[in-house]
């Protein structure tokens, strides 16, 4: 029988969102993080191996969009990423102990189901393991299997803490969507050219990139 999977997605106050994308979304900036979290919350819910995404927010502009898509939100403690992520997990042990548990960032705009279920199903094998970025520096994804403590070590070199941490490194071929978090128009045109999902699609098609 295969692992199923708690994904506990983070999503920042919507004001403090994307900053780094400001000059070139203008006032589109929050609607286009809406849109890629919805994106990135579709592409994980539609994935075999996820049985529920739990979304943890302090920002109600994202909550009720994000709800509707079907994430079960609790609310961001505000007291850093990792202690919203460790809030997250624990609701999720709450509603299925024996299922795996993982962090997924909530910028992934061309996010695959497929390639994120690879991701899963190798996630599986190790106690710990996690996902580089594709700059071989962050982190979008970290996750434990059931029964485990989640010590997620988000922010910053956070490959490096999870190398640390004993975590197991994925990085095999064919999971680019994975890797692909967007924090500049340098990554937004690195997903676009990965293939955007139609929320965040809709929402750059009004910018100019």
């Amino acid at each position: 029988m295969s692992i199923r999977w708690s994904l506990v997605i983070p999503v920042k106050t919507l004001v403090a969102a994307k900053t780094r994308l400001a000059a070139a979304t203008g006032s589109h900036r929050t609607a286009l993080a809406v849109a890629v979290a919805g994106d990135t919350l579709s592409a994980a819910l539609a994935s075999a191996p996820v049985a529920r995404v739990i979304v943890v927010t302090a920002d109600p502009a994202a909550a009720g969009p994000l709800a509707a898509l079907g994430a079960v939100v609790v609310p961001d403690p505000d007291r850093g990423l990792n202690t919203a992520l460790r809030a997250g997990a624990a609701h999720a042990v709450r509603l299925a102990p024996g299922d795996a548990i993982g962090a997924l960032q909530a910028d992934l705009p061309a996010l695959r189901a497929a390639e994120l279920a690879t991701v899963l199903e190798a996630a599986a094998e190790f106690d710990q393991s996690f996902v580089p970025d594709a700059l071989d520096v962050g982190t979008t994804f970290y996750g434990v299997r059931p029964g485990l403590p989640f010590t997620p070590r988000f922010g910053g070199e956070s490959r490096a803490k999870h190398l640390a941490g004993g975590a197991k490194e994925l990085a095999m071929e064919g999971i680019e969507s994975v890797r692909r978090d967007v924090d500049t128009p340098d990554d937004l045109r690195a997903a676009m050219a990965l293939g955007l999902g139609p929320r965040t699609a809709e929402v750059v098609s009004l910018l100019r990139l």
